[in-house]
């Protein structure tokens, strides 16, 4: 059987600047075991147009489905749970 095609997804996070990536990386990790295998910073800025002891922390999260192809829905489902477990964990806001 051939394997899906992994789905990978960007999200941006507002942080305090003392949040570590790795927590952000492990929260988003533990938003679903079964889909998600991966999360990997891309970018952070900490400058101009950032609040005073804030930062923005970039990462890519990849969804490896196993059984079918995801849908929008089922992507859209863990995005959300990404981004909670990220706020639960850190704190931290998605970047609009």
């Amino acid at each position: 059987m051939a394997q899906l095609l992994p789905v990978h997804r960007d999200f941006a996070f507002e942080l305090d600047r003392a949040v570590e990536a790795d927590a952000v990386l492990r929260a988003a990790k533990s938003a679903d075991k079964g889909l998600i295998t991966d999360a990997r910073v891309f970018d952070l800025y900490e400058g101009e147009h950032m609040a005073e002891g804030r930062k923005s922390l970039a990462i890519s999260v990849t969804l490896q489905p196993r059984d079918k192809t995801l849908t929008d829905k089922d992507i859209e489902a863990v995005s959300e749970k990404v981004v909670a477990a990220v706020a639960k964990a850190t704190g931290g806001t998605l970047r609009g």
